[in-house]
């Protein structure tokens, strides 16, 4: 082959494309870029087709990231188109190709690309997700036939780890989701209330992301009829796009009589609206179902805000590890006394203080030196 013309070649969502896992895949290559490597991004010209989108739009409205070479090839569906993607690949010339693996209707694509780029590229998964949290009968056949491509596994939690070496022989690395430097900083409280015009004598607290089923938004919901709840100042705030049918939660909050207590905002969120929110709460609240890991967790620890999650492996691990908040029982009762508990002043500081404790160990640069190391140690 040519000379090398890159060092990592990522493959997944980016620029266009909105969303954690495209940001993420944003500050991953910035950090390598940072420590000198020739770093290019390959990403979709068509992702999902829209049968299969629940959401308004794929794409951001965002300004596009700088001093990223992001290239919009890839028809994730359109097997036609593929052999291009292979054309493209040869003439990057990388050392190594990442491909972000979340789900596994990219397995077809990747398993495709993976198995046609030259034998001298090094291919590495870098997985979100391994089990969906919405599982099909063709989730194992189309993890496997993915792997059978991958010569490293890296991971963003011990759950995902633990999942892939019981279906795969090799190493894998276990990882953490790091916080995005891409956020807006912290603002004053009670200014960031006065923007969102939210009152500012409750105790807010805000349920952030795409809502979807497996993220179990009903117990939060109805921890708010919980009597012990009745006469506390406290409010839920609940924003994030809903890849449901909304109906069934402004029904919910209607029956149960917390409409002047439950606030639902279906919108998909910007940076500053994003700044705006996580600054005017008081704490996070993450009741779900099932979970690998959350990029919700590293947003709270930036904006400096306790967490209150359920006992869900992957999701509650960095708050018993942290000490940063109070994991609960998967049920309403639960929950209430759980917000009741994390409201109370004395522990909202000791949460807060060990947030700001542990931040830089979630650092990008923290983790790309220990993705790295791993890589470099398995050759």
């Amino acid at each position: 082959m040519s000379e090398q013309k890159l060092d990592y070649l990522l493959i997944g969502p980016a620029y266009p494309f909105r969303g954690g896992i495209a940001e993420t895949q944003h500050q991953f290559a910035l950090t390598l870029q940072k420590k000198g490597h020739k770093v290019a991004l390959l990403t979709f010209s068509h992702l999902y087709p829209k049968l299969l989108f629940p959401g308004k739009t794929q794409k951001s409205t965002e300004k596009a990231p700088d001093e990223l070479q992001i290239l919009p090839e890839i028809h994730a569906y359109n097997p036609f188109h593929w052999p291009k993607i292979i054309a493209i690949i040869k003439s990057l010339n990388p050392k190594r190709v990442v491909f972000r693996y979340y789900t596994p209707f990219l397995s077809l694509v990747y398993s495709y690309i993976a198995k046609k780029i030259p034998k001298e590229i090094q291919s590495i998964a870098f997985v979100d997700n391994w089990i969906p949290h919405e599982k099909s009968q063709f989730d194992n056949f189309l993890n496997n036939r993915f792997s059978k491509h991958i010569s490293l596994f890296t991971t963003l939690s011990p759950l995902v780890t633990k999942q892939i070496e019981n279906q795969n022989k090799g190493a894998v690395w276990s990882g953490f989701h790091p916080i995005n430097t891409h956020l807006l900083p912290k603002i004053d409280q009670k200014t960031a209330q006065k923007q969102l015009g939210w009152e500012q004598t409750p105790t807010y607290v805000l349920f952030f992301g795409l809502i979807r089923k497996y993220k179990g938004l009903e117990l939060l919901i109805q921890a708010f009829s919980e009597k012990i709840l009745d006469d506390k100042n406290i409010k839920l705030y609940v924003a994030g796009e809903c890849y449901e049918n909304p109906e069934k939660y402004y029904r919910l909050v209607q029956s149960l009589g917390v409409s002047d207590r439950v606030q639902l905002d279906f919108n998909f969120k910007s940076n500053t609206q994003i700044q705006q929110l996580f600054s005017a709460s008081d704490l996070i609240a993450q009741t779900y179902h099932s979970a690998s890991q959350s990029g919700v967790t590293p947003m709270a620890y930036h904006y400096e805000k306790p967490l209150l999650v359920t006992a869900v492996d992957g999701l509650s691990d960095p708050i018993i590890n942290d000490n940063t908040g109070i994991v609960v029982h998967k049920n309403s009762k639960s929950i209430a006394e759980g917000i009741l508990n994390l409201v109370d002043e004395n522990k909202r500081k000791e949460c807060i203080k060990n947030i700001q404790k542990v931040i830089p160990q979630y650092h990008w640069k923290t983790f790309v030196n220990k993705w790295e190391a791993f890589i470099l140690k398995e050759n």
